[in-house]
């Protein structure tokens, strides 16, 4: 077992003061996660790398909630569905006076990182892929992983436990799906 395998289970049984142990290991790359999430973003954006982090990090590792930690991947994976959420959250804030009507162009695409679509684009891609996660909660797993994290393929593969060829094929099917139901035209 790992150190942070090793400390994810003293959280699970209660250990308090195992939470501050487990941030110096896990905090470098739950920094670069974020940095590279909110590296595009526009100016005058009001949520930074570290906020993110310490939102996340908040959200999953509370004492009184413990949660069961199969593996470092298995946090992370929950690091990175954690942070997804609370960037729904603030594009759902910041969105709320801006619902205005008309379709707009999302695009999907390898080189279209979530951060350079606006708020108002996000809850749509949120909303969608809600329903993808119905059907399929290991291709939305990919999907998000990709999109919403910036990993590449191999690491989203990593990060969701399947096969690179497996990644690249749920990546190619949750762009076509999201981009139907959201009734864009690449």
């Amino acid at each position: 077992m790992t150190d942070v395998t090793q400390i994810l289970s003293q959280i699970e049984s209660g250990d308090p003061s195992a939470a501050d142990q487990l941030l110096p290991l896990v905090y470098g790359e739950l920094r670069k996660l974020a940095a590279a999430k909110l590296a595009h973003e526009k100016p005058g954006q009001t949520l930074q790398a570290t906020a993110l982090v310490h939102d996340a990090y908040i959200r999953l590792v509370d004492v009184e909630k413990a949660q069961h930690w199969d593996s470092r991947r298995h946090f992370f994976s929950a690091a990175a569905e954690a942070m997804r959420r609370i960037l729904i959250e603030s594009a759902r804030r910041k969105a709320q006076d801006k619902r205005g009507g008309g379709l707009n162009r999302i695009d999907l695409s390898d080189a279209s990182p979530v951060n350079a679509i606006t708020p108002e684009q996000i809850v749509e891609v949120d909303d969608a892929l809600a329903q993808l996660e119905l059907n399929s909660a290991e291709v939305a797993t990919v999907f998000k992983l990709r999109f919403f994290m910036e990993y590449s393929v191999e690491e989203a593969a990593e990060m969701a436990g399947v096969s690179r060829a497996t990644a690249y094929r749920h990546w190619t099917f949750a762009r076509a799906w999201l981009l139907h139901e959201l009734g864009v035209k690449e």
